[in-house]
């Protein structure tokens, strides 16, 4: 039995912080910390919170289908009070590893909303380098209705960048692994060597 979309269980963290005053809550999501080639993206997003501007079937980015992800991201963007999506280059990964540039990441999002949020709900167990006050949700993406708003968002867009990568580099088939280390992809590698995008602390043992 499908379970229904409970907007109570989505919203507990928001309706707390609303009950204590707080207006503008800033979700904040990465893509892509895992895959082999391209940049991890990182949305921001301050959502309108009253119940008949609320978004139903908002949620972990990869339990949608890449169709209804598409459909939410659109609604999204445009009942978004403000969102930001940041991409951080493979070179810059290579410079300084994953969890930094995810967090360097997420700290641009926020820092380049428009509104100034009171705070931010962050993913995971991230502590990021802003003045802004955050709170970091295990599984966020799944129990937060603006971290799984920002996760969608960065989801499509970095979805999207990939299939565009894949036009210029086609012999690696990033339309349909995004970068991920599929056994083509890995394959791919070995017989075609790295192409520009590809992370190379990632795949020195290619």
């Amino acid at each position: 039995m499908k379970k229904v979309w409970n907007a109570d269980e989505k919203l507990e963290y928001e309706r707390a912080l609303q009950k204590k005053g707080v207006r503008y809550i800033a979700g904040v999501d990465e893509v892509g910390r895992g895959p082999l080639a391209g940049p991890v993206v990182c949305a921001a997003v301050i959502m309108p919170l009253d119940e008949n501007d609320l978004i139903v079937g908002v949620d972990d980015s990869k339990k949608l289908s890449e169709k209804k992800r598409e459909e939410l991201a659109e609604r999204i963007k445009e009942k978004a009070l403000c969102y930001t999506v940041i991409e951080i280059d493979e070179r810059t990964i290579d410079e300084i590893n994953i969890l930094e540039a995810t967090k360097l990441g997420m700290k641009r999002a926020v820092e380049s909303l428009e509104i100034s949020p009171e705070i931010v709900l962050t993913d995971g167990n991230m502590t990021l380098d802003i003045a802004t006050p955050q709170k970091s949700v295990i599984h966020g993406d799944a129990l937060s209705y603006s971290i799984g708003a920002a996760s969608i968002v960065a989801k499509v867009y970095r979805d999207n960048l990939m299939d565009e990568y894949a036009k210029t580099y086609p012999a690696y088939a990033f339309e349909k692994n995004k970068g991920y280390g599929t056994a083509a992809h890995i394959q791919a590698i070995k017989e075609q060597g790295l192409c520009p995008i590809h992370r190379r602390t990632f795949t020195k043992k290619f």
